[in-house]
């Protein structure tokens, strides 16, 4: 695409009593070690009229005084420990220009070429990079890039929702809670019962299955998958049956894995598993408030044969997926909590796909579905489209709210280049 950088620069919280930024040190907990590390990437493209980019370049440097983590940089502390530095210096803020209109180039479907509309992520300190991209219409892309190591996604929705609001003129609606040390205490004495060394980390870091990180030079392709709000109600009458309830989520999850087996050409017997985020702020005793700005995911292992996704029943998949979800409960997270206390001082290593990954017969999973992205609106109305502009591991599968139709779903998927007609030729059959 034909894209010109006109501005490239830090850019500083505003003076505000709000955030002093007195160089302290705050610790990862075991929940932002246990994230991917690296910067996650989103877009989001709105349709003009938009706010002009100083408009949303100052209400940047406003918000960061709510998440000053994010004007931050990694460091580690006198003890050793990887921790965020709270020194204000700043995010960086791309400015461009596109000589199309948004219209042109509209729908997007996560590719290589659309990593041109976020800033590089390789060898980056800042935490945050925001990419202002203008069509010749006065549309806008936002192309973001944050590392996840400082907060998840349910906390980049909060960071985002009051961005908005202040670049409308608007307070602040609900203030982001920053008090990680009080959100992974550890039980006195504590006791470590599941075995998170080799579930949430791995021992010592091996290679990628492939060849190359280098998702270009791989055979994977990027697909949308839409289903509509009337395909959904459908799916879930089918999984529900005999009176079961399962989240849209769990449905849709359900409906998916059945056909990524059958796309995959999976044999009875093999094994597959899905790695599936779960949210601890209200599985957590006492729960965290939703506003909690960092990382506190861990995740769920479904597992079952080949067989049994393709011959056995909806209902039956999605009790599987369920009761795996379930048992990441208050007990697992007090456990996780309490090993990480126990492990201090130790090179822990994510057990998180790295890029360039083939995960087959496997999946990963991540739900956007509760957080409020799509509602973003910064003064010409929500995002026309939201996704990541690549996913670059095969297997890895992401569920976002649809911009066409309230209560439809758009799922991206990383598939095998070797599996991507059969897949288009399932993927709305509820046979």
């Amino acid at each position: 695409m034909a894209l010109e950088i006109v501005n490239d620069t830090i850019l500083k919280p505003s003076p505000s009593p709000l955030n002093p930024h007195t160089n302290a040190t705050i610790p990862l907990t075991i929940f932002d070690r246990a994230a991917f590390d690296l910067h996650v990437t989103i877009l989001y493209a709105f349709r003009p009229p938009m706010p002009s980019n100083e408009s949303l370049m100052q209400g940047l440097a406003q918000v960061l005084n709510y998440f000053p983590h994010l004007a931050g940089r990694l460091t580690v502390d006198e003890q050793g420990r990887p921790c965020i530095l709270l020194n204000g210096a700043g995010v960086r803020i791309v400015e461009t220009r596109i000589g199309t209109t948004l219209a042109e180039r509209l729908p997007f479907e996560p590719s290589h070429e659309l990593t041109n509309l976020h800033p590089p992520v390789e060898g980056v300190e800042e935490l945050i990079q925001i990419q202002l991209n203008r069509y010749t219409c006065g549309g806008l892309v936002i192309g973001q890039t944050a590392h996840h190591r400082v907060a998840d996604g349910q906390s980049m929705s909060c960071f985002f929702a009051a961005w908005a609001r202040l670049v409308r003129g608007l307070d602040v609606k609900v203030l982001p809670y920053h008090n990680r040390a009080a959100v992974s205490i550890p039980r006195n004495p504590p006791r470590c019962e599941f075995n998170h060394r080799a579930v949430e980390f791995k021992e010592q870091q091996t290679p990628p299955v492939s060849a190359s990180n280098d998702p270009s030079s791989l055979s994977i392709v990027n697909l949308v998958i839409h289903y509509s709000a009337e395909f959904v109600a459908r799916l879930q009458n089918r999984v529900c049956q005999g009176g079961s309830r399962y989240s849209t989520f769990e449905c849709l999850l359900t409906h998916i894995w059945k056909k990524m087996t059958l796309a995959r050409g999976l044999g009875d017997d093999e094994m597959t598993q899905v790695r599936l985020a779960v949210n601890g702020r209200a599985r957590m005793k006492p729960a965290v408030p939703m506003e909690y700005f960092g990382n506190l995911v861990l995740w769920a292992y479904p597992r079952l044969r080949a067989k049994e996704l393709v011959n056995e029943s909806h209902s039956f998949v999605a009790k599987a997926i369920h009761d795996a979800v379930i048992r990441i409960d208050n007990t697992y997270f007090q456990s996780f909590i309490d090993f990480g206390e126990l492990s201090k001082g130790e090179g822990l290593v994510e057990s998180a796909a790295a890029m360039g990954n083939m995960l087959c017969p496997n999946l990963e999973v991540d739900s956007w579905l509760r957080f409020q992205f799509h509602e973003l609106d910064f003064g010409g109305g929500a995002p026309c489209a939201f996704l990541p502009a690549e996913l670059p591991v095969e297997g890895l599968l992401l569920f976002v709210p649809s911009s066409k139709e309230k209560g439809s779903v758009d799922v991206f998927i990383a598939v095998s280049k070797d599996h991507v007609e059969s897949l288009k030729r399932v993927a709305h059959s509820l046979d």
